[in-house]
């Protein structure tokens, strides 16, 4: 009976370690996820293997696994930019992406956790201020909306598509001009929208006289066939 707490206490002891051991070692990579494994004692960040998927991982306890969300992510970016004659532009965009799963490792090996901040929105902004300074505030307000839009993501795409980054769309949301600017704007167009309905009204007019025209001379050589006939009769008999 004495002998038994001797033999039971290395054996606690052990299953202690060996729980601890194990707490440090278990790693749960959630839905949506991936994780990056760093191997203290094999050469840092491992880039040659695929990244740990979702679900429960066994690590050894000098290794450190850092977790990437891996679906798509969505930055919402307000930034002033300038436009073709120099006027200050605000612009609001949406940036959907996700980091490139197979070259998880290299993203975290070469730019880390701070791809987002490092990369990604740098890359936005200068894509934005190089489209917008393209345009005319009048092209920004109106019509060219879809093709800016376009082209930013264009650009974007361009940048950072060998910075294992994955750029899915890029949505202008808002354009917002200087007061005094889209007051005149909006008057200009409205003046030209004006200008359109007068046109067709003019238009519509000349087309109805037209057709009246044409319908009272119809009815006019109608009316001369009509008496040349009873003119005819008359004679006749």
């Amino acid at each position: 009976m004495e002998k038994l707490p001797k033999v039971a206490l290395p054996t606690i002891i052990i299953a202690i370690v060996l729980i601890i051991v194990l707490a440090k070692s278990a790693i749960t990579i959630g839905s949506g996820e991936a994780g990056v494994l760093y191997k203290t004692f094999g050469g840092g960040v491992v880039t040659d293997e695929a990244p740990l998927g979702e679900g429960f991982h066994i690590v050894a306890p000098w290794n450190k696994v850092f977790v990437y969300e891996v679906r798509q992510q969505e930055i919402l970016e307000k930034m002033n930019v300038l436009s073709s004659n120099g006027l200050d532009i605000k612009l609001e965009a949406s940036v959907w992406f996700q980091p490139d799963y197979a070259n998880l490792g290299k993203l975290h090996q070469e730019k880390s956790e701070m791809y987002k901040e490092r990369v990604l929105l740098p890359a936005i902004r200068s894509a934005a201020r190089s489209v917008v300074g393209r345009y005319t505030p009048e092209q920004l307000y109106s019509s060219k909306r879809d093709a800016i839009q376009q082209e930013i993501f264009e650009e974007t795409k361009k940048i950072v598509e060998d910075q294992y980054i994955q750029l899915n769309e890029v949505l202008v949301r808002d354009v917002t001009l200087p007061p005094t600017i889209k007051d005149a704007i909006e008057r200009k167009l409205k003046q030209e929208q004006e200008s359109l309905e007068y046109e067709f009204r003019l238009v519509t007019a000349a087309k109805e006289a037209e057709k009246q025209i044409i319908e009272a001379q119809g009815k006019a050589d109608a009316n001369r066939i009509l008496s040349a006939s009873l003119t005819d009769k008359i004679l006749q008999d």
